[in-house]
């Protein structure tokens, strides 16, 4: 179940409280009986990094489109190797 914040008006107390998606939402303070506004907090966990299915998994068209990327982005740096610069003295 998850854990919803609130925060009372008159008193400013912070409450934790583990609610089913069901239950009506909390409206008044259990100290003082002043109203409450429901808080919207950060999540638990971040996700970022690799281990997307996009990244891991692609389908076989995106497999070819990357694998033509990377043949034509090594193409570019061996051309640029080759060019040299000569100067006549």
């Amino acid at each position: 179940m998850p854990i919803y914040e609130y925060k009372c008006l008159s008193c400013e107390k912070h409450l934790e409280v583990v609610q089913k998606f069901s239950d009506a939402p909390l409206t008044t303070c259990p100290e003082c009986g002043g109203e409450l506004k429901k808080l919207i907090s950060n999540t638990s966990f971040i996700l970022k990094g690799s281990g997307w299915y996009i990244t891991d998994y692609p389908s076989p068209e995106r497999k070819k489109a990357m694998e033509a990327e990377r043949k034509a982005s090594e193409q570019g740096s061996k051309k640029e190797e080759k060019k040299t610069e000569t100067t006549k003295t």
